[in-house]
């Protein structure tokens, strides 16, 4: 069973890859949600070692960091073996 962690939003570093997902539209929508009925499901990142890697959650993420939040709940799930 996964656990929640609070994660520092600053140390949670998102591959350029996963930015190229983004919609601004869709984070203002989601963080006026956030304010409204608070965040339903925590992101998902692993760690490499060194940082907090985003596995899952860029909108929620990103809206957190719009509404000024410092630290946001995470799972921290483990990097897939290939």
């Amino acid at each position: 069973m996964l656990r929640i962690s609070r994660v520092p939003v600053k140390d949670i570093y998102v591959p350029t890859a996963r930015k190229k997902t983004l919609h601004p539209e869709t984070v203002r929508i989601l963080a006026e949600d956030i304010l409204e009925n608070g965040m339903k499901t925590p992101i998902q990142v692993r760690h490499d070692g060194k940082r907090h890697i985003l596995v899952e959650g860029l909108h929620r993420l990103e809206a957190a960091k719009w509404l000024g939040e410092t630290e946001i709940d995470a799972y921290l799930v483990q990097a897939k073996r290939h």
